[in-house]
C-alpha cells in the first residue's frame, strides 16, 4: 500500500482502463482520484464505452478513498485532463498521473513517491518522469532534463499552480527563443514545439501537454528522467487520439527499477541530445519525406 495520492485520467477506453487500473490496485494507494471526460454526442457507442469504463471504479477492494469527477458533457483532451489535474492538486499536495493508456512497473509507484519527498522544496524540479526513450544516463537512478515525458508522471501542487494554459508569453518566446537554447540545440526540434504550441493557443490543437512544457521552459524548470523506462503506452492504435502512427521508437516496455534508489550528486540540468533526437524522429522522417516530395514535384515535366 503506498500513501501517494494518485489521479486516473479516463475516457472511453474500457480494455486498457482496465489494464491499468489493474496495476493501480495491485499498489493500492490509500487515495484514488478518477477523472472521467463525458461522451461527444456525435460518437454512436461511445456513451456506453464511457459508462463501462466508469464502472470499472465500483471494484475497489483494498482500503482506499476514492473521489470521482465524473463529467456528464465531452470537454475535450486539453480542459479535461488539465481540468482534471487541477481538480486533483485542489485537494492534495503531490501525486501520480497516470492517463487510461500509460502502464506502469510496480517500482514506478515506490520511484515516484520517494523522489516526491525528496524534492518536495526543491522548486528547480517541476515533475518527475516515467519514462526513458533511449536516453543515455550516468550511473544514478535517474537525471534532470527540460523534456515533460508525461506517460507516467508526477507532481506537486507548487509546480502545477504555474501551469499556464493559454501562453500568455507565447510570442515573446517565439522571437527570442529563450530557454530553448539551453537544452534544444537542434533548429527543427526548436520549430516542432513552437509550432506545436501556436497551435494549442489558436486552439486548432486540442490538447493539454504542450502549454506544460511551454510552463516548465518558461519557468526554467527540471524534470526527472529515471535510468529505465517504467511506463509501457497501450494506447498506441486507430482509436487513439494522439498516438494512431507508427511511432515504433516510443512503444517501449515497462521495465523495473532497482532499489535502493542512486541518487544524483546535485540538481543540476544535463544534456539532452539524445531524448531529443528519439522524441523528434518521427517529425523529422516527416520533414525528409515531404521535402522530397517537393523536388520530385518540382522535378516532374
Amino acid at each position: 500500500m503506498i500513501e501517494t495520492p494518485v489521479l486516473l485520467l479516463v475516457f472511453n477506453r474500457p480494455e486498457q482502463t482496465r489494464r491499468v487500473f489493474s496495476a493501480v490496485r495491485a499498489a493500492q494507494p490509500k487515495r484514488l482520484f478518477v477523472r472521467a471526460d463525458g461522451p461527444r454526442t456525435d460518437k454512436a457507442g461511445e456513451a456506453e464505452l464511457c459508462r463501462e469504463v466508469r464502472d470499472i471504479f465500483d471494484n475497489i477492494d483494498w482500503p482506499c478513498q476514492l473521489e470521482t469527477n465524473f463529467s456528464t458533457e465531452n470537454l475535450g483532451c486539453r480542459d479535461a485532463v488539465s481540468g482534471g489535474i487541477t481538480w486533483f492538486f485542489e485537494q492534495v499536495e503531490a501525486g501520480i498521473i497516470l492517463e487510461d493508456d500509460c502502464l506502469p512497473h510496480p517500482s514506478f509507484f515506490n520511484f515516484c513517491s520517494e523522489l516526491l519527498a525528496r524534492y518536495a522544496h526543491d522548486e528547480r524540479v517541476m515533475m518527475l518522469s516515467g519514462n526513458n526513450f533511449g536516453a543515455p544516463l550516468s550511473a544514478a537512478s535517474y537525471a534532470f532534463s527540460r523534456f515533460p515525458f508525461i506517460w507516467g508522471w508526477a507532481t506537486w501542487r507548487r509546480a502545477w499552480q504555474q501551469y499556464d494554459k493559454s501562453m500568455s508569453q507565447l510570442a515573446e518566446l517565439t522571437q527570442t527563443r529563450r530557454g530553448f537554447l539551453d537544452f534544444l540545440p537542434d533548429r527543427l526540434a526548436q520549430n516542432y514545439l513552437l509550432e506545436k504550441m501556436q497551435l494549442c493557443q489558436n486552439g486548432q490543437l486540442n490538447t493539454w501537454d504542450y502549454q506544460w512544457f511551454y510552463t516548465i521552459v518558461h519557468r526554467g524548470g527540471l524534470t526527472v528522467i529515471p535510468s529505465v523506462n517504467m511506463v509501457e503506452n497501450i494506447g498506441f492504435g486507430v482509436a487513439s487520439t494522439h498516438t494512431s502512427g507508427s511511432t515504433s521508437r516510443l512503444i517501449l516496455a515497462a521495465n523495473e527499477m532497482p532499489f535502493p534508489l542512486q541518487h544524483p550528486d546535485k540538481v543540476h540540468l544535463i544534456a539532452t541530445e539524445a531524448s531529443q533526437k528519439v522524441f523528434y524522429s518521427v517529425y523529422k522522417n516527416w520533414l525528409s519525406l515531404r521535402l522530397r516530395w517537393l523536388i520530385s514535384f518540382i522535378k516532374t515535366p
